[in-house]
């Protein structure tokens, strides 16, 4: 996968800076989008209109010829580290050796994002290269629109999200009933079982997760309590999994809520409710809206109904208290947004949809899918059924 940088190139003429540097490790995701390389140590990954180049430590060398996107890639060995560590310690030295890497590709002035570490610039600065923030997240707006390539990784980490949502969903079924708990073999059923049992099938396909949330109870209306404890007959149980590959780093969601037994009246209608909010997004969905709109049209349908939305009410502590989705990739959450400041969504958005409904009183009601915008409207890349009780 090659991205076109050349958003990137333009911020930098307009900048008047001759390149662009990151220096983290892999899991800042621009980091490792632009560079194509997974390390878990920071390295230094410079841009320029002319091709990119990594300088990385030693250990890293090798696997960085191999498997980067770089056009080239330096040691700090090559620019004297082991000297300048002994005559200005590890950090000045480090600061001397980027600058050295600098001068030696014609980079007099650098552009940075804003998150950029301070010590980093201050020390290329005291070198005398001047060292500029650029206005605007350019990389991860670039990363916000995916190839084919892409989708096709965050298509593969939605199918290992289904198999652990069918994994999670085949305990609630198979549960038994007994003083308003659920049981699994003479045992009560807790989330903390569930999530295990989550993150088991998410290993075996390839993908771990540091955090899920399996909450029933007054703990599924906060949206991301990640829930504990017994789960109860008749309680809406909000699943949502958001794994990431181990092969590509690439992220799925998605969100189903299960009740055990019998749903009351009041937790039905909040469904069926949740699910036509979700319906109108889908329907709002396409290239050149804007993601306010689409957030929009799920607030039109539960505000008709009654519920309090942020729009109408932005102290609402229950109803509709969060936005209707967000963008996925290397980042569980980054752009577009699909909230009341979302701007226009374009073919290659990958974004969530996820209305939901939170009171105490009931318990919460959530459902995720995960979309791309396409030409002509959008693909649903998840293919978990909808549905309230647990089958």
């Amino acid at each position: 996968m090659e991205p076109d940088l050349s958003t990137l190139a333009d911020a930098l003429a307009d900048a008047g800076a001759d390149g662009y540097l990151l220096d983290s490790d892999s899991e800042d995701s621009d980091q490792r989008y632009l560079s194509g390389f997974d390390a878990p140590d920071p390295f230094v990954t410079l841009y320029t209109p002319d091709g990119i180049a990594l300088l990385v430590s030693g250990l890293e060398y090798g696997r960085a010829k191999k498997e980067s996107r770089a056009d080239e890639v330096a040691r700090l060995a090559d620019y004297g580290f082991p000297e300048l560590v002994a005559e200005h310690g590890r950090v000045g030295a480090n600061h001397r050796v980027v600058a050295r890497f600098l001068a030696d590709r014609g980079v007099e002035s650098v552009a940075v994002p804003e998150r950029f570490p301070l010590g980093t610039a201050d020390g290329l600065r005291e070198q005398g290269v001047p060292v500029e923030v650029l206005d605007g997240d350019v990389v991860t707006e670039i990363r916000s629109v995916k190839s084919d390539a892409e989708i096709d990784h965050i298509r593969e980490a939605q199918q290992a999200n289904e198999a652990a949502m069918a994994a999670a969903e085949d305990l609630l079924a198979a549960a038994t009933v007994s003083d308003g708990l659920l049981y699994l073999d003479g045992e009560k059923l807790t989330s903390e079982r569930v999530t295990e049992e989550i993150e088991l099938t998410l290993l075996r396909h390839g993908c771990a997760l540091d955090e899920t949330i399996v909450a029933s109870g007054a703990d599924g209306a906060d949206p991301h309590n990640r829930g504990s404890g017994p789960l109860e007959v008749g309680s809406p149980v909000v699943i949502d999994i958001f794994p990431q590959s181990k092969a590509t780093k690439y992220n799925g969601d998605m969100t189903r809520t299960f009740v055990v037994g019998e749903a009351s009246d009041e937790v039905q209608r909040r469904y069926d409710d949740t699910y036509e909010a979700f319906e109108a997004a889908l329907d709002a969905l396409e290239p050149g809206a804007t993601g306010k709109e689409v957030h929009d049209a799920v607030c039109d349908v539960y505000e008709e109904k009654g519920y309090d939305t942020l729009r109408s009410d932005p102290s609402a502590e229950t109803g509709f208290i969060h936005s209707t989705g967000h963008g996925i990739g290397l980042d569980v959450h980054e752009l577009p947004r699909v909230a009341p400041d979302g701007g226009e969504l374009k073919p290659g958005h990958v974004v969530t949809i996820e209305p939901g409904l939170y009171d105490p009183e009931f318990g919460g009601i959530r459902i995720e899918d995960l979309v791309v915008v396409t030409e002509d409207g959008y693909e649903n890349l998840t293919d978990y059924p909808i549905h309230l009780e647990a089958e």
